[in-house]
């Protein structure tokens, strides 16, 4: 065999689910790109052309017969190119995820996934249907015939075959059998979204792959927030001879993050098979991966004055080998999902109820990260073009008179709130920048217990009536901070955790009113671990926030009941260590009550056995109770495998027997 170098690009989209006007913009630009670097391959995302989260509209007829002429339209684009995009498509009265291979302004051929994302956030089975291994057939694509199933391309002496996202996860991924058929190039156009450290397991399976044979790897990401609870970080990657040779960063806030680089191949010719394997399903195309692309004109290619693009490496971004990589991917996966978030809305920026406490503290924090990062990535300018719908948006030159533009706190006062909280909520309202208002709100509160009182004919008193008298407190702040939102067209942020959901310790139409729910996602005890690191330290580049002093030195509490109770929220539940723990025990590894029990046993030896059991009775309880509660919260960013979003990774009956048995067997 003779080596090739090949250069190639591996490209990160920001794309939008049913935007196939602006993605395919976005796809020309990155085309462009390549060209423009004189790659000779480009591998982009999964399901590109349409965006990966079309949910149900992947079974319009109409939408994936729009879509068959974009992608034909998409190949007079590419010359002297091998350009991947992916769409659905229909074939023999099923439906496929698929990518097509485009060069020498031809489709090469089509290749089906053959393993569907099934868990979890993926609901791939309900659109697609599963590619057989070996299966090759023809598909009438509009004017032209094109081979469809699991195909392998000869261009230009290089074999190339297709890891589709799911593909690699699998143990018997396609990698072996293409393998066998000596292909040395594999690109991988995924749809793989966020979750902590997952990075590392995506590098994982390139690494098994490139380490057992001989060959290249391509892998393309999408970016940011595609469809809404989905967070994608972008992240591309070209590895070769067993190591990687580029990794592209991961968070940018370009429309566009393209990483390039030079592989060294060995080439083979259609008679040079393995085994017994044949020539079918091998597609052969002629191109030379040597020459500089002859045609870079603008009616080739046309030029996409509106996409935002970058290029770099990961090893630029020291927080990548941070000793506080948790804390460091957090701030940086939320801030990208608001951004993308606001401004696909195209929202008028975002309005948060701040108590004074941690949870609304920390919504705060990262919608100012969302701008303060946005800026440090793609400069004022690009902010400002992003979100140029906004009348005056070009005034507002600085992250100081951004956040104030876009960011709209309001402290809401009643007879039970404290100096300590209201002047937290103005230390973290002054040290983001945001517009910032307080409203005493206890009239509206006092007004709403005389109307009840004198229905019912007598007082209201917190003996017999505590959680009423403290939900009405909760719930007498969302009618005002919803009109700041409709004020200003703007998206409220409801600031419940993730902790707070699985037991309900949240007023229904009080703190959980909002349009998004950007920490539902994530569990108490490591916000307030989060809070403090930023008090102290800081994400990379932005540093300490010292303001957040006051709010860490309190102990958490809704604030509801009169001040001489000392209410807390560990109090009125059960420590946020042991909650977390019940919880992760419960839901992300499925076990039963009485065997949780035993494990905190172990775990939590402050407290005697009967203490556990009542702290996991009173989980439990409050767990299936409030299920109706889940149901109804805003979307939230999927962060990792311990979500409780009951549309998206955890279902859970709303009417159910509530473990009443093992609960009662206890002891």
């Amino acid at each position: 065999m003779n080596q090739s170098q090949i250069h190639v690009a591996a490209a990160a989209l920001n794309q939008t689910a049913l935007d196939i006007e602006g993605n395919v913009s976005r796809i020309k630009a990155a085309i462009r790109m390549a060209t423009d670097r004189d790659c000779k391959l480009l591998c982009l995302p999964e399901l590109c052309v349409t965006g990966y989260g079309c949910e149900d509209v992947f079974l319009s007829p109409g939408f994936r017969e729009d879509t068959l002429n974009v992608v034909a339209e998409l190949s007079e684009d590419v010359r002297d190119l091998v350009v991947s995009v992916g769409f659905p498509l229909e074939f023999d009265g099923q439906i496929y995820n698929v990518c097509a291979l485009l060069a020498n302004q031809e489709i090469l051929g089509i290749v089906p996934k053959q393993n569907l994302a099934r868990d979890g956030l993926h609901y791939e089975p309900r659109w697609f249907r599963a590619w057989q291994p070996g299966r090759v057939e023809t598909f009438p694509f509009l004017d032209r015939v094109v081979p469809i199933g699991d195909l392998v391309f000869e261009i230009g002496g290089c074999r190339i075959g297709f890891e589709i996202c799911e593909d690699a996860w699998v143990q018997d991924r396609p990698v072996h059998r293409l393998a066998q058929r000596n292909v040395n190039l594999i690109l991988n156009p995924s749809a793989s979204h966020f979750a902590f450290s997952k990075n590392e397991i995506r590098k994982q399976l390139i690494r098994d792959a490139i380490e057992a044979y001989d060959i290249g790897y391509v892998y393309a990401n999408l970016l940011g927030n595609e469809a809404g609870r989905a967070i994608y970080e972008g992240d591309t990657y070209i590895a070769s001879s067993g190591r990687f040779l580029e990794i592209g960063r991961r968070f940018s806030y370009s429309d566009i993050e393209i990483t390039d680089g030079t592989i060294d191949l060995p080439t083979v010719s259609s008679g040079e098979i393995k085994g017994n394997q044949s020539n079918d399903g091998v597609i052969e195309c002629d191109f030379n991966w040597g020459i500089k692309s002859k045609s870079r004109s603008n009616d080739t290619i046309p030029s996409q004055p509106n996409v935002i693009t970058t290029s770099s490496t990961s090893s630029e971004l020291d927080w990548e080998d941070s000793d506080h990589l948790k804390e460091e991917e957090f701030t940086r996966a939320i801030s990208l999902g608001l951004f993308d978030y606001v401004r696909k809305s195209r929202s008028r920026g975002v309005v948060i109820s701040l108590s004074g406490g941690a949870d609304s503290a920390a919504v705060t924090c990262l919608s100012r990260f969302m701008l303060q990062l946005s800026i440090d990535d793609i400069g004022i300018e690009n902010v400002q073009s992003r979100l140029s719908y906004l009348r005056g948006i070009e005034t507002a030159n600085s992250l100081e008179s951004l956040a104030s533009e876009l960011i709209c706190t309001a402290y809401q006062s009643t007879q039970n709130s404290s100096d300590v909280t209201r002047n937290a909520a103005l230390e973290v309202s002054e040290g983001n920048f945001t517009q910032h208002y307080e409203l005493d709100v206890d009239a509206l509160v006092e007004g709403y217990k005389t109307i009840v009182s004198n229905a019912i004919g007598r007082d209201l008193s917190w003996a017999t009536d505590d959680i009423a008298l403290q939900n009405i407190q909760a719930r007498t702040r969302s009618p005002s901070i919803w009109m700041f939102a409709n004020i200003r067209n703007a998206l409220l942020l409801s600031t419940s955790n993730r902790s707070e959901a699985a037991v309900g310790y949240a007023t229904m139409d009080g703190d959980t009113s909002g349009g998004l729910a950007p920490i539902a996602g994530i569990d108490k005890a490591f916000l307030r671990h989060w809070l403090i690191w930023l008090e102290k330290n800081g994400p990379d580049g932005v540093g300490a926030f010292p303001f957040l002093k006051s709010v860490n030195e309190q102990q958490p509490t809704a604030e509801l009941r009169p001040q001489a109770s000392k209410q807390t929220d560990e109090d009125d539940l059960m420590p946020y260590s042991v909650l977390d723990f019940i919880e992760r025990a419960a839901i992300r590894d499925k076990l039963m009550p009485r065997e949780i029990v035993d494990l905190m046993c172990h775990e939590f030896t402050f407290a005697n056995r009967d203490q556990n059991i009542q702290w996991v009775k009173t989980f439990f309880q409050l767990w299936c109770r409030n299920q109706w509660k889940r149901e109804r919260y805003a979307p939230s960013f999927h962060l990792d495998d311990e979500s409780l979003d009951p549309k998206t990774w955890f279902r859970f009956p709303i009417l159910s027997g509530g473990y009443a048995k093992e609960l009662a067997d206890l002891e």
